[in-house]
């Protein structure tokens, strides 16, 4: 039952219909609880709050569905104007960036260009961006303009995912600053893990790698069981602990968040604003389909 709830989920997060609604509704039937704001000043005051408890940050603003260079270019403003608020504000915060939203469907050329301007704007600020990893058939063309960003930049990241079977060769070809995540797009059997046991076995094993090879770590993840491995790992290994981090979603896990804080580990919140935030949405509730009977609770509240 799970698996079909969590299957039709991620159909309907790519519904371009339903996406234009939500953007027409704003931020009702729950989905406050993982957006931040629609609006940079709202998202930048909850970064704000987190810094306050030790918690840093990372900021996405949400987009889905470019089709034209038009929009593309309006998403690097954005992009460049967030990096704008985060010094300006001087909160402690990253920014993260999906390429498809930066016109990666239309022509690499164009998006490797967009991609320059933002980390130029960065570089200025001695910041740091993320380039968030989409489904698999994207893979090799984020990695190919990851690449070549790296040649000039390096205040640069990536995110690889542990469901996708090329993930440990994209590791150990990289050696570059990472987030690990387990994904949460919808794959054929023939690109990704299909059962969740053997994602989380990939997910450890790369972690493992990472450490190892003295890249720096994101570790993304909300399971207890993933966290505690890393840590086990990390002082087996006498790994330092300004070798990796734990990032979580914004408004899942706090009493986690703020539990490895106190241990002395450093936390990072990935926190995204904005108005499209549907597809976003859909899929935090397809990581977890017991988030659905919070949203429809909240409906009759």
């Amino acid at each position: 039952m799970e698996a079909l709830m969590r299957s039709a989920l991620l159909s309907l997060s790519k519904n371009r219909g339903l996406n234009d609604a939500a953007k027409k509704y704003g931020l009702k039937f729950g989905a406050a609880r993982f957006v931040a704001g629609s609006t940079l000043d709202e998202a930048l005051e909850q970064i704000r709050r987190l810094n306050h408890t030790g918690i840093v940050a990372t900021m996405d603003h949400l987009g889905e569905f470019i089709s034209s260079r038009e929009e593309a270019l309006e998403a690097v403003q954005t992009c460049i104007a967030t990096l704008d608020g985060i010094a300006r504000a001087k909160v402690q915060s990253h920014l993260s960036l999906k390429m498809t939203q930066l016109g990666m469907d239309l022509d690499k050329d164009f998006c490797l260009a967009n991609m320059e301007r933002i980390l130029t704007r960065a570089k200025e600020y001695n910041s740091f961006v993320r380039i968030d990893i989409e489904d698999s058939p994207r893979c090799q063309l984020t990695i190919n303009i990851f690449k070549a960003l790296r040649r000039k930049f390096d205040n640069v990241g990536l995110v690889l995912q542990a469901y996708l079977y090329r993930t440990e060769q994209d590791l150990m070809d990289l050696r570059a600053n990472l987030r690990l995540v387990k994904g949460a797009y919808k794959e054929p059997k023939e690109a990704a893990f299909p059962l969740k046991a053997d994602v989380d076995k990939n997910f450890k094993h790369l972690i493992e790698l990472q450490l190892k090879n003295g890249d720096y770590a994101a570790i993304a993840s909300h399971d207890a069981n993933i966290i505690n491995h890393t840590k086990q790992f990390a002082s087996r290994q006498n790994i330092a602990r300004d070798r990796f981090e734990f990032q979580m979603l914004y408004g899942i896990r706090t009493d986690l968040q703020k539990q490895l804080v106190q241990e002395g580990y450093r936390v990072r919140v990935y926190v995204p604003y904005g108005t499209d935030w549907y597809g976003y949405f859909m899929r935090r509730l397809a990581e977890r389909p017991a988030n659905v009977w919070f949203i429809l609770k909240n409906l009759f509240k």
